[in-house]
This record gives C-alpha cells, structure tokens and sequence, in this order.
C-alpha cells in the first residue's frame, strides 16, 4: 500500500470516498506527517507553509471523532482573520460532506452579532472564528465551549503577532481540560513556543521544509540603492507586466508611501496593513482579487491568511530578515501548475540576508542588472482589467449573485465574459466588470431611475451604486 495514500489511514470508506471526489488522491507532506499523530489523538505543534495542505490535515482530525448526532460544539478553529476562517470554513463543509448532517459555523468580526447569536442557539459541531468575536460571544454568553474535543490554532504565529494572545489563553481557559490540541503555524519561532506551551499537553512535533519548487518559481534578485526602491518597483512592473502582483514591505508607512508612488506612476495599486478597519479591509482584498486592483502593497502580518489563487508575481521591496519569511512570501506565486516569478529587491547592506536565503535554499542567488529594465520605461503602466462596481445592498436586502448577473446580462446588454466575481456581503456588495464597458453598462443599468445617476435598478429595486478604482 502507498504509505501516502489516504486509504492508509483509519477512516471510513463513505469519507475515503469524499476524499477521492474532491481530488485528495494523495496525502501531502504535512498530511503524511501529522494525521497520523492526528487520529491518535494526540497533541500536536505543525509547522508548514500557507499552501501544504494543513487545512485537510486537521480538519479530517476533527471530523473523524465527531459524533453527528450530538448537537454541541466538538471542534473549535482560531483563527487570525475573517478571510482564513471563511476559506477554513469552506474546506470543512467540502471535508465534511460524506459525514452526515454537520453544521459548521463562523464566527469572525466584521458582521452583526445577532445572525451568529440565532445561528448559535440552533446549535454547531464545529465553530471556526476569530479570536476577538469569539471572546464577544464567550462574554454574552452566547457560545459554549465545555464540549470541545479538538482545538486547533491555525497560524498562531500570525495571532500572536497581532496582539490576540490574551484572547486566545480566555478562549482556551473556556475549552475542556481534557482535548486535543493541534498548533498549526508557518514559523515558530521560541516566544511564540514559550507562549503557547500552557496550551499543548505533551505535544508531538513536525516540520514540513517551507521550500517551493524551483521549476515553478523564477527568482531574481536585483541590487538597488536604499532610496532608489520605490523608482525600481515601477521598473520591474512595466518590465514584467504581471497582471496581478503582490509587493512586500517590511513597515506600514512604506506600503503607504509606495502605494501612492505606484498611482502616481498611473498604476492601480493599494495598501494593506496593520490597523485597517475590517471594512476598508474586505473592500480591498475584494479589489485585489478581482481584478480591479493590480499591484497590492502590503506587509507580511497583513497579508497572511491570503487567498489569491492566480498570482502573476511577488516582489520583495525590503528584503526579509527572516528566511521562512522570504520563502513564505515567494511560494505565493506559482500555485496551481502555474508559473511564478519572485523579485527581490536589495540594498547593499542587506545582501547578508541575501546570504541567509542561499544557504537556507541551498543554492546561490541569481543577480540581475536593474540597468538592463531602463528600456523599458517608456511602457505605459498596466492599469488594472476590471474596475469594481460597489452597491449598497446585499444579504439583508436578499441579494444574490445570480440577481446582479441577470441585471448585468440583461438590461445593461453585457456578456457573461465581462462581469467577474461578485462578492455579496451583509449590506454590500461588490461586483468586478471590464474597464472598458463599465461605464456604458452603469448608464443602462440606471436607465433613467428618478432617483439620480448614482442609482441603478436591480430586479425592478433602486440600489445606490458607485464605482471603485484603485
């Protein structure tokens, strides 16, 4: 038997099966090394890469214990943000669909509480959430964690960053003494280990190598004066023309500082950092993932927890000081078989951690001339393919994708090719249409309601409507 096959583990053959359907053919490295520990039962510290697979790894732990039947919380996930614990979320539902009727709700700030308090008196198996809602709920009252049999940290190194460590010790103060406790974290560094020791009982550990395949990604590393940085962004983008592009620096002020310069330069760009308001937040990542953004800037703390499937490239404006930062960075481009390229700016007194990455990655730099890009100036900088049509209605207003799609195709005359995603949120709703006919369609879609030019008719209802561009 293939000691990576999932059909070498104890599970049933209804999941097995669920497994095999949703393309889980073969256990990854992470999987491979901490499921069977997992389904032990026993306590466990994994550390791995955005991307390896550790969703599966905890989640099938989870499920495997869980009693159906039994309307209590058993399986409790934290994490950093809403956007990690939505993707979580999803993957658990897909996990658990061979496992009968299991109710799997999330709980992260941002939203109204009352929903998620009705949803909670309905009952859950398993709650996925942010540390700071879930506080919010445990102070009302609301959620009850005496039952929990599996608690699982993901990206605790990220939470702890972001100052939710007293959050997490009340969360799990409120959980049962006797369970299972998986830390799951991309790096793990000695605080974060003296920290989180109270939470683990005797734990056993892995580590998967957070290395990419060099096939996959293309990394190039150029040597920039220190103020020359920003100057030089603009020079690889117009180069490269990726079409979505993810910008590291390593402090807040400088993505502000290099997102203005990239608009400047007639870029779409934006900054994503530390200290946003959830809103600004999703409006943003909505952007970005979309399309009608190009360039994010942003710092690593911010942009944990991303889930960008198609990333055209990833530029490191500082380098990092922290080899399993630079490779987490890097391995955010070349996903799903696709090609990826890495640049990597660096300042002459930076290049000892230049000399980090080599000796981590086992192999020497590859050096470009930054001079040998100066033809390329004259390019015009990309603007973004789609720009972000904001209306203000959504869930609570009973909107649905499929009605913003209908109004799109039929009266505003567009193809089903020139609208992309449509995000529907509480009161919002987002909805990417190409650049070229946005204007156009906005004009039908309005068709002259009495209302105002700002207003559009959605199924025979007036929504005021804008359009956002980065």
């Amino acid at each position: 038997m293939n000691p990576n096959s999932f059909s070498s583990l104890p599970l049933t053959p209804a999941f097995l099966a669920n497994l095999d359907q949703l393309g889980y053919h073969e256990m990854t490295a992470i999987q491979a090394q901490s499921l069977p520990t997992v389904l032990d039962g026993r306590d466990l510290i994994a550390q791995a890469k955005t991307g390896s697979g550790k969703t599966a790894a905890f989640g099938i732990g989870i499920l495997h214990k869980l009693n159906p039947a039994w309307f209590a919380v058993q399986g409790l996930v934290l994490c950093p943000t809403r956007e990690l614990a939505d993707q979580v979320a999803n993957e658990l539902r897909r996990l658990a669909r061979s496992a009968g009727n299991i109710k799997i709700l999330t709980l992260t700030g941002g939203t109204s509480m009352r929903p998620q308090m009705a949803s909670l008196e309905h009952g859950a198996h398993i709650v996925v959430g942010t540390p700071g809602r879930l506080r919010d709920h445990l102070g009302r009252g609301t959620l009850n964690l005496g039952h929990v049999q599996t608690l699982v940290l993901d990206e605790a190194d990220r939470m702890t960053d972001m100052g939710f460590y007293d959050e997490i010790a009340g969360i799990v103060s409120a959980c049962p003494a006797r369970r299972q406790t998986l830390l799951f974290s991309a790096t793990y560094p000695d605080d974060i280990r003296r920290a989180t020791a109270a939470f683990l009982d005797n734990p056993a550990e892995v580590t998967v190598q957070a290395q990419h395949d060099n096939d996959k990604i293309e990394q190039r590393f150029y040597e920039v004066g220190f103020d020359g940085r920003d100057a030089a962004v603009g020079t690889l983008l117009k180069h490269f023309r990726p079409v979505s592009t993810l910008a590291f620096c390593n402090t807040k002020v400088h993505c502000r500082e290099l997102a203005d310069e990239l608009r400047q330069q007639g870029f779409s760009a934006l900054a994503l950092y530390g200290e946003l308001e959830q809103r600004e937040r999703d409006e943003i990542l909505v952007l970005f993932a979309n399309r009608s953004c190009s360039v994010l800037v942003a710092t690593d703390v911010a942009a944990r927890g991303l889930d960008i499937q198609s990333l055209g490239a990833v530029i490191n404006v500082d380098v990092s000081k922290d080899t399993e930062v630079h490779i987490h960075r890097i391995g955010r481009t070349g996903r799903g078989g696709e090609s990826g390229l890495a640049l990597s700016l660096c300042a002459p007194n930076e290049k000892k951690w230049v000399k980090l990455i080599e000796q981590y990655q086992d192999k020497p730099a590859q050096w470009h001339d930054l001079g040998e890009l100066e033809g390329d100036e004259a390019e015009a900088a990309l603007a973004a393919p789609m720009v972000t049509l904001c209306i203000m209605g959504g869930k609570k207003d009973k909107l649905r994708p499929g009605d913003l799609l209908g109004a799109l195709t039929g009266d505003a005359g567009l193809s089903k090719e020139q609208v992309g995603k449509i995000n529907v949120f509480e009161f919002m709703t987002y909805v990417a249409l190409e650049r070229g006919v946005a204007e156009a369609a906005f004009q039908r879609l309005n068709g002259g309601n009495p209302l105002g030019r700002d207003f559009g008719n959605i199924k025979g209802r007036s929504f005021k409507m804008r359009f956002i561009d980065a």
